[in-house]
């Protein structure tokens, strides 16, 4: 009995069994496909289409198009409107999402700290302009700014002031301040989101070592806040390389100020739909796409060669 039962044990599988088990199994793509499909069709298509796009040269007096190669990327480079969107766009990068993230973040842990009162109608207050549309946060800060009729005007006529959001030298402040308000509910949650994972026992191991408030929100807090941050990094360089709405809509309140080309989205999209040269739009959408894809991708480098210093 047990000689038969270890040869039956030992003994070589039948090939039915072997081919099945190589046979492949396409079980698994009847979920993954519709994403597939979706993501082909939205995020893969549109981005060949723009490749190739960029290879052309729309001649709207002719109706016709024109295989110029890497022409439209060459005339980018050279083109002095582009760099100067650009140069406002990184203006903003460097000196209102830092500003919008500290924001964020003093207000996370004033909320996790339990001290303050009504904290939770204040979270939702604070989160509430994210659910704004941008284009009404814009239209209504922008009657805010006006010199004429807004809030701006009753401040100028009350101190005798001749303060205008609309100036050259504010313009980039006003739009920062709109792009502020209205995100730095949406960021507050993704902090306030990681605080609220972390282990109550770590804070009553630092109470019993008797560690401040302060020592507690560096040693345990901030730490534990460096994913969250490098996200909400992340989305802020995109947001602002994708700048449009804002400029957009206050464009009819400062004409002389806001141009076509005042970011590179409205450039590319002026180009597209005013001037009839899709393919050089195209060929910008490009650029800003790999200057986007660069910089964020250099931030998340920076946070990871951060954290494998501190280990």
């Amino acid at each position: 009995m047990t000689t038969i039962v270890g040869a039956t044990a030992g003994a070589t599988p039948p090939a039915t069994a072997v081919a099945n088990r190589h046979k492949r199994d396409w079980r698994g793509w009847g979920f993954v496909g519709p994403f597939v499909a979706v993501f082909l069709f939205v995020f893969i298509a549109p981005l060949i289409y723009a490749l190739v796009s960029s290879l052309f040269s729309y001649r709207a007096f002719f109706g016709t198009t024109e295989f110029v190669g890497l022409s439209n990327y060459t005339k980018l480079f050279g083109d002095q409107l582009f760099w100067s969107g650009l140069g406002r766009v990184a203006l903003v990068l460097l000196i209102q999402v830092p500003i919008m993230l500290g924001i964020a973040l003093v207000i996370a842990l004033a909320i996790d700290s339990g001290r303050l009162h009504g904290s939770g109608l204040f979270r939702i207050s604070v989160f509430l302009p994210y659910l704004i549309p941008t284009v009404v946060a814009a239209l209504m800060w922008g009657f805010l700014y006006g010199t004429n009729y807004g809030l701006v005007s009753q401040i100028n006529s009350a101190l005798g002031t001749h303060i205008n959001p609309f100036a050259q030298q504010w313009i980039l402040v006003s739009i920062g301040n709109v792009m502020t308000w209205t995100y730095v509910g949406y960021n507050m949650l993704i902090f306030y989101s990681s605080l609220r994972s972390i282990n109550a026992s770590l804070y009553e191991a630092a109470l019993i070592d008797g560690a401040s408030e302060w020592q507690i929100i560096k040693a345990i807090k901030l730490p534990h806040l460096r994913g969250s941050l490098a996200i909400t990094t992340i989305f802020s360089i995109i947001g602002t390389f994708q700048l449009f709405n804002e400029p957009s809509i206050m464009q009819k309140m400062a004409p002389a100020v806001i141009t076509n080309s005042f970011t590179p989205n409205m450039y590319a999209y002026n180009l597209s739909f005013s001037s009839g040269q899709q393919g050089y739009a195209a060929a910008l959408a490009i650029v800003m796409g790999l200057i986007t894809v660069i910089v964020a991708y250099a931030v998340q480098l920076r946070g990871l060669s951060l954290d494998e210093g501190k280990k």
